[in-house]
């Protein structure tokens, strides 16, 4: 993960345990896949409703997080009885080729784990005719929006189920009576862990003005301690982005709020090439492109808000719907700010990026649909079946 994405170790270390916990719940659902007898109003039939494998499943992973994503694609889709197809990111091909080969080494039969890399320029081909192969019947994806529409378009056109997990712009809320120093650590953790590549990372600060400037100040100085280096030292907190189009990325959104009025605090590039230190953007405004656009990098936004409803307002302006998380003290009232606000996920008094293998996982609106996680995996992997048995001699109308 070093050489091919930048990671740090910390990162790198951070995805082997979650995986690592993903393949013992996947383990555990086998034993969960259940059916019930549902009541029938016809006389002497016993109906069933029961789960099966689906067959063969498409999985795509992206680069960002490859050992959890990976192992995402395939165990769960596995403890349902089905094969797999794993299709590797083109940034990280060996570190998706390790998940394969243990899968192999644990002693699954072969052709049940298949995994294949192609070159970048190739992928839009590969994808499309594994799409297109008549023994595909169902596909997850995980990467950008743009990608994933162009998948689900493909899959309509065979009426194969897909499951989406694509771009986020969580919002972190911060209300007036929120536990400041509490929520600048999760702040800081959820925007700039992995350099701001992660799909749930915290993208927009929106705090409400009774405590923004002290808020700022202070996640302005734990900020400032963030400083990127070369993740193999492991010598700062923050390591490289993953390619220099982040870097170009970033500096334009970063440019395009200060142009009409925002303030840069913190960070942007250092003086090596792919390494970018916390860079925060105060005073962001829904007119910015950062407010709007997914960064994916080391940057976040902070929006001022003048009180809990229009930080409600502003949280849920935007075309994504991931994670979110709402900082009070106030235990029912982040509660019902949670249930405004429209995403997947939501953490109260705690960061956006927050993934465990038991949980639903997934978003709304431009963020996808589906859920992967625990017993909704089963739903997402598995074909319900109506079986039933007569055991009276049948009475018929003709």
């Amino acid at each position: 993960m070093m050489e091919e994405i930048g990671a740090t170790k910390a990162w790198a270390g951070f995805n082997v345990m979650l995986a690592t916990n993903m393949i013992r719940e996947a383990a555990a659902l086998t034993t969960q896949i259940g059916g019930e007898i549902i009541p029938s109003d016809k006389p002497g039939c016993l109906p069933m409703a029961v789960r099966e494998p689906v067959g063969v499943i498409l999985g795509i992973a992206p680069w960002n997080a490859p050992v959890i994503l990976g192992v995402r694609a395939i165990a769960v889709p596995l403890a349902c009885g089905n094969t797999v197809i794993f299709k590797a990111s083109a940034l990280c091909p060996r570190t998706h080729a390790l998940i394969a080969e243990a899968f192999v080494e644990a002693g699954f039969p072969p052709g049940v784990v298949n995994m294949l890399t192609n070159a970048p320029a190739d992928a839009g081909a590969v994808v499309g005719a594994l799409i297109d192969h008549p023994a595909v019947r169902r596909i997850n994806f995980t990467g950008s929006t743009a990608v994933g529409k162009i998948i689900a378009k493909r899959a309509a056109e065979h009426l194969k189920p897909v499951l989406l997990e694509l771009g986020g712009k969580a919002p972190f809320v911060v209300l007036d009576d929120a536990d400041l120093d509490e929520a600048v650590k999760a702040a800081a953790f959820g925007a700039f862990f992995n350099q701001g590549q992660i799909c749930m990372s915290t993208e927009r600060i929106i705090v409400v003005d009774a405590v923004a400037d002290e808020f700022v100040a202070r996640f302005k100085a734990k900020a400032e301690t963030l400083l990127a280096g070369n993740p193999v030292e492991g010598a700062q907190p923050l390591g490289a982005v993953v390619d220099a189009k982040t870097i170009t990325h970033v500096r334009a959104l970063a440019a395009d709020a200060v142009a009409h009025g925002a303030e840069q605090l913190t960070g942007l590039s250092a003086p090596e090439g792919l390494l970018m230190s916390a860079t925060i953007i105060d005073k962001v405004t829904p007119e910015m492109k950062l407010f709007r656009d997914e960064s994916f990098g080391p940057i976040v936004a902070v929006i001022r808000a003048r009180d809990e409803a229009h930080a409600i307002e502003l949280a849920n302006d935007t075309e994504y719907g991931l994670a979110a998380a709402v900082f009070t003290r106030d235990i029912p009232r982040g509660l019902r700010v949670a249930k405004q606000i429209k995403s997947g996920i939501c953490h109260v008094n705690g960061p956006t990026v927050h993934d465990e293998a038991q949980m639903p996982f997934g978003g709304t609106k431009a963020s996808g649909y589906g859920r992967f996680g625990g017993k909704a995996g089963i739903d997402a992997f598995s074909e319900l079946r109506w079986i039933t048995v007569e055991t009276q001699p049948g009475h018929f109308p003709i």
